[in-house]
């Protein structure tokens, strides 16, 4: 069966449709692959087929199945991605001096945003009958990927930068994929994965270019939007940070239509925070003439130089009235031990990018003080140890005396223990 909520995929960039049953990347019309293609619904449909009580009870982002770009008959892979808690983090907003929530998608089955995605792409690619998928990744995708491969009885290849964390190598390898570290940057292992998806015709996942994957991450704002009715109260801000631009992107799709469905009655502004070693959406969206396609952080899930969602991820803070802000690597590793210190949650940089977003909003009165924001941290902490020993330092190492103890915390412990 067809997907009848699913009208067509539209070019981006000149509007050009395509039958969305077929598999294709983006537009021919334009070089390489600037033609993304975006998905495009009947929302009438979609409203007709979503019966679903709108009660914060979400076991998984298939709650929102009416509104994934998937067939009727397709037997759909899932770990059970999605449905993390929106949690109240009055510590941390206490040090920050504005009101804020976190909604932690470090808990995804794989411990990173992207299950959303990967869901949905091994789904269409058993769907499409193809046995090789496939991806390039700093990592984070490349787990999910993998896991979630495994999970629909898939081959799986996955090329990475050389310099991709260790941790993140080894959680693919687990799953049983086929890693391939390609000597050179995120950008050239990108560009030969589609070179051999043309060559091969393995399915191809990277976000920026598959349209079916934004559309997964988008139920992140279907989950925001119906966690704001559960609470009474739609948050002034929701804060992501930002690589290819598909999260961002995705999320605030999801959103919107929740708001356009009249599901929910009012849509937040959206806040994209960049590294300032890999800055291409930041500046595009600021309309800097020079824009640098170096990608040079210790963020590196978002240590991309040449995004491909740039469009996409533009209008979320575009549309939503809403903003992007650089921040530097030295505040990402602050904002990592921030998160953890105040609320226990174990993010990786990139997943605390989004704090030290918010920190430099404030400074530059983009967020005010009255308002509320949400940072949706993106991976587990455990993903990326190196960086968070960077952010804490090591450990103290002592001798086994009491002596040793008091040395270090003397007085102020023994009052401690008094009270």
């Amino acid at each position: 069966m067809a997907m009848d909520h699913v009208t067509t995929l539209e070019c981006t960039i000149c509007e050009r449709e395509y039958d969305p049953d077929q598999i294709i990347y983006t537009c021919p019309e334009h070089e390489g692959v600037k033609g993304i293609l975006e998905v495009k619904y009947d929302y009438d449909v979609i409203d007709d087929n979503f019966d679903a009580d709108l009660d914060g009870n979400i076991r998984s982002q298939w709650k929102y199945e009416a509104f994934l770009p998937v067939n009727d008959d397709a037997a759909v892979v899932t770990l059970n991605e999605g449905g993390t808690d929106l949690f109240d983090a009055p510590n941390l907003s206490e040090e920050l001096g504005v009101e804020t929530l976190v909604k932690d998608d470090g808990r995804n089955p794989t411990g990173c945003f992207k299950d959303r995605a990967s869901s949905i792409a091994v789904t269409k690619a058993k769907h499409a009958g193809r046995n090789i998928i496939t991806c390039a990744s700093t990592g984070n995708a490349a787990a999910s990927l993998s896991g979630y491969a495994a999970r629909g009885g898939l081959d799986c290849r996955i090329f990475v930068p050389g310099a991709a964390p260790a941790g993140k190598l080894a959680q693919p390898l687990v799953y049983g994929a086929d890693v391939l570290a390609v000597n050179g940057s995120y950008d050239e292992a990108y560009d030969l994965s589609v070179e051999v998806t043309d060559e091969y015709g393995w399915y191809n996942r990277n976000a920026a270019i598959n349209p079916f994957q934004v559309e997964g991450k988008r139920t992140v704002g279907h989950e925001l939007a119906e966690q704001s009715v559960v609470r009474g109260e739609v948050p002034d801000w929701v804060v992501f940070s930002m690589g290819d631009g598909c999260t961002i992107a995705g999320a605030w799709k999801g959103f919107k239509e929740f708001y356009d469905l009249g599901y929910v009655d009012d849509y937040p502004k959206m806040l994209g925070v960049q590294a300032e070693g890999a800055s291409a959406i930041h500046d595009a969206f600021q309309g800097h003439e020079d824009i640098d396609d170096i990608a040079d952080t210790i963020a590196d899930s978002i240590a991309v130089g040449r995004p491909r969602n740039t469009i996409k991820a533009c209008r979320a803070p575009q549309e939503s009235g809403g903003d992007t802000v650089l921040v530097s690597d030295e505040e990402i590793l602050e904002a990592e031990k921030l998160l953890g210190s105040t609320e226990g949650i174990y993010a990786e940089p990139a997943g605390a990018t989004p704090v030290a977003g918010v920190q430099e909003a404030l400074e530059q009165g983009i967020i005010e003080r009255d308002e509320t924001v949400v940072v949706v941290s993106t991976g587990f902490g455990l993903k990326d140890t190196e960086s968070a020993k960077k952010a804490t330092g090591d450990v103290n190492r002592i001798e086994p005396e009491l002596s040793e103890v008091e040395a270090l915390f003397g007085d102020a412990q023994a009052a401690a223990a008094d009270d």
